[in-house]
């Protein structure tokens, strides 16, 4: 599912970012820890400069524990990456983004010195709800959808840090098929701007093949289906997702799925893995080599055609 979902303050945030990063000292990246990869904005890679990063694995009590700590034993094999994982519990554990960012640059540390620490995340992974727990007090506006916040701001924490607030954003255009999903399912994109029964669908041949106890027990399904589509029929026709003519009503089934998917009622789960990540990496460089020869294919045959024209013309 090819997304484009890039709403202006985006772009502008976008160009605000790429302005002040020559003055921060630390990125600290919320992702959300059901899809790490997914949910990572290659335009941070493009912007940071070098720069260390933190990254949050947030939402992490929905997410796959044993996968959660993979993704951080990953993340941290890259020089200057440091990785962390929070849950709903966040009171308890906050202290330790403020530790993390004085050892990641040490030599700002001091009592007339101030690291300018800058926040991102694409939207609707808890960026504003993490800031406000940050900095004690309702700073950011919160919302479960995504593209709350539409403008930067700055906080000011404890320990002579100065938090960057920026607005969550996509890219904009999202090549990789597979994250395009991903994101529709645990609801990074407004729903307005995807397809419930593609999106079900996807979801439940991931699920079918990764978690599929989990499937069983929520949806009482003793011998499950090979396939993702008759998995949406049978469990719908469980749940009395039934409409005239004894017809099963996939689409409100596949609202179901997802909505469960969302809340975590299904169970802790975990869409992609680092393996995941590196494969569809390769697929993607590949899909844009062969759009890139293409284009310059055409180029070509435009340059054959003008060259002709003008020898005709002669």
């Amino acid at each position: 599912m090819a997304i484009q979902w890039f709403p202006g303050h985006m772009n502008k945030a976008r160009n605000e970012i790429k302005e002040i990063m020559p003055q921060m000292d630390v990125i600290i990246e919320v992702l959300d820890a059901r899809i790490p990869y997914s949910s990572e904005n290659p335009m941070v890679a493009t912007l940071r400069e070098g720069k260390p990063v933190i990254k949050i694995l947030n939402k992490a009590d929905l997410a796959d524990p044993k996968m959660t700590q993979i993704w951080k034993d990953y993340f941290e094999q890259e020089n200057g990456v440091k990785a962390i994982a929070f849950g709903n519990d966040k009171a308890a554990e906050v202290h330790r983004i403020n530790e993390l960012c004085k050892k990641l640059v040490p030599h700002k540390v001091g009592a007339d010195k101030q690291i300018k620490a800058m926040i991102m995340g694409i939207p609707n992974v808890g960026k504003s709800t993490l800031i406000n727990v940050l900095a004690g007090r309702i700073v950011a506006k919160t919302g479960n959808e995504p593209a709350v916040t539409k403008a930067q701001q700055r906080i000011k924490l404890e320990d002579g840090i100065m938090l960057y607030d920026t607005p969550g954003m996509l890219w904009p255009k999202v090549e990789n098929e597979n994250s395009g999903y991903r994101l529709g399912a645990t609801g990074a994109i407004r729903d307005t701007a995807i397809e419930y029964e593609e999106v079900a669908s996807y979801t439940a041949e991931y699920l079918l093949r990764a978690y599929p106890a989990l499937l069983k027990a929520r949806y009482k399904i003793d011998e499950l289906p090979e396939s993702d589509w008759e998995f949406v029929e049978m469990a719908g026709k469980k749940r009395g997702c039934i409409r005239g003519g004894n017809q099963i009503d996939t689409y409100k089934m596949s609202e179901i799925l997802i909505n469960e998917l969302r809340d975590g009622i299904i169970g802790r789960i975990t869409m992609e893995t680092p393996a995941m990540r590196e494969e569809e990496e390769i697929m993607v460089a590949g899909l844009r080599a062969a759009a890139e020869a293409k284009k310059a294919a055409k180029e070509e045959e435009k340059k054959q055609r003008r060259a002709r024209a003008r020898k005709n013309r002669r």
